[in-house]
């Protein structure tokens, strides 16, 4: 989850001036606002998560502190694919995230039948990685969810209607689980050249390979 950090910078003989920072990760934040309070150049140092709740300093290291055995700095890559001769979809997900101080890399695919096009596979796929979130134990958490379909991706962030009907029922799952887990989804699309990962699993899936790994990324 990325922060923000507002402070007021203290002027003698002026009003004090509330500054802001960009949005940054959570360990330069509180970097950030401990050197901002020790330099006694600023006062009412306040962090603000993308959910809109804030923290104090103090709070700020205790929440560091639990949540660093959790997984946390979240992207998931997915991704479907749609064989028409059979209905059925690949689906594949690579999740990237952090817990404690490495970071770690889980690679996932999955096979589904009876399937309408290759819409419904991308919102599969996006279940799909909702599923392997909370067997994760991920929860409360800022999640980047990045694909190539940008009219799955928009649906999802409600900028652009869904008419069909099973598209409407995976919208419904997927909003539902989301919910349960407390996550805050972010959507970013991305070209196929940059979801290759996805992509081969989604594709591995459909010719009968199955891939269940996790792994420490050096």
């Amino acid at each position: 989850m990325k922060y923000k950090v507002e402070w007021k910078y203290i002027l003698k003989g002026n009003e004090d001036i509330l500054f802001a920072s960009d949005w940054i990760d959570s360990e330069l934040a509180l970097k950030v606002g401990e050197d901002i309070e020790k330099s006694g150049k600023g006062k009412d140092v306040t962090y603000y998560d993308e959910i809109g709740t804030s923290w104090s300093t103090k709070e700020m290291k205790k929440l560091l502190t639990e949540v660093e055995e959790d997984p946390h700095d979240i992207t998931i890559f997915f991704d479907g694919g749609f064989n028409k001769e059979t209905n059925q979809a690949g689906l594949g997900a690579v999740i990237y995230y952090k817990q404690g101080k490495k970071k770690y890399r889980v690679r996932s695919n999955e096979l589904f039948d009876e399937m309408d096009n290759n819409n419904e596979a991308e919102y599969a796929a996006i279940y799909f990685t909702l599923n392997l979130l909370e067997e994760m134990g991920v929860h409360h958490m800022t999640c980047e969810f990045k694909g190539d379909s940008q009219v799955v991706l928009k649906q999802l962030e409600g900028e652009w209607p869904c008419y069909e009907e099973n598209l409407n029922r995976w919208l419904d799952r997927i909003e539902e689980k989301i919910k349960k887990l407390g996550i805050h989804p972010r959507y970013t699309p991305i070209p196929r050249s940059e979801n290759k990962e996805a992509d081969k699993l989604a594709g591995q899936a459909l010719q009968g390979k199955f891939i269940n790994s996790r792994m420490q990324v050096i």
